[in-house]
């Protein structure tokens, strides 16, 4: 099975996010119209996003890991204190923890590569309390999923080539930004939806646009802003 073909099958960590709200909705549908009492199965919530860490981690190949991390240290922690093995009192007095993963953040960014190359068709990316950047260069480029939680994702456009027209890229920023870098002259569509956050193409005006619509981007920010820049 070729690297395309197999993360192409492989479940997107914005998948998984997504089909967790929509969990956890559902529960609580069902628990507050009275239909089923779903009370204790949302005490183990926590561990969903848990889940969403570690599953942040495989996917990445564990070249993220700062984030990941600290969205499984926060889960985890909220874990505990649901299921009443821990109070809040004993799980705040680790919040150093946080400032300590924001430096280790720091100096990893400076003995490795910022930037992740790729020339899959298919780009997802997953930030949670950090960053992540990549830059594709495929000439069969079809779409991306690009998640940031508390953090950042870049996704660089501009050595990719689109055979089949439209390329479709969903990014959905919660306290956080998406920015998709294309080249000057794709006709780009912005269907992002805002709530209380931000949508636009920054990029500046030119006369030579392509004539056909070359991008997609969809999806939602809350909080924080969906941008296409060149």
């Amino acid at each position: 099975m070729s690297t395309t073909t197999q993360s192409r099958r492989l479940p997107t960590g914005q998948l998984l996010f997504g089909a967790i709200i929509v969990l956890v909705g559902v529960l609580l549908l069902l628990d507050t119209t009275g239909v089923l009492p779903t009370r204790n199965a949302l005490l183990y919530v926590p561990s969903l996003f848990v889940l969403v860490g570690l599953w942040s981690l495989v996917q990445s190949r564990f070249r993220n890991l700062v984030g990941p991390v600290v969205l499984i240290g926060l889960a985890g922690a909220w874990q505990l204190v649901t299921l009443d093995y821990a109070t809040v009192d004993e799980v705040v007095v680790f919040w150093p923890v946080l400032v300590i993963a924001f430096g280790l953040s720091v100096l990893l960014g400076q003995f490795r590569s910022a930037v992740r190359e790729t020339d899959d068709t298919f780009t997802s990316a997953f930030a949670a309390f950090g960053g992540v950047e990549k830059r594709n260069t495929s000439v069969g480029f079809t779409g991306a999923d690009l998640t940031a939680i508390f953090g950042g994702t870049e996704l660089d456009l501009r050595d990719a080539e689109i055979p089949d027209r439209p390329a479709q890229v969903n990014a959905v920023a919660l306290f956080g930004g998406v920015d998709v870098i294309v080249p000057r002259e794709w006709n780009v569509r912005m269907d992002v939806l805002p709530v209380l956050g931000g949508a636009s193409d920054d990029r500046a005006r030119t006369e030579r646009r392509n004539e056909d619509l070359d991008l997609v981007v969809s999806g939602f920010a809350a909080f924080g802003g969906v941008s296409v820049t060149d």
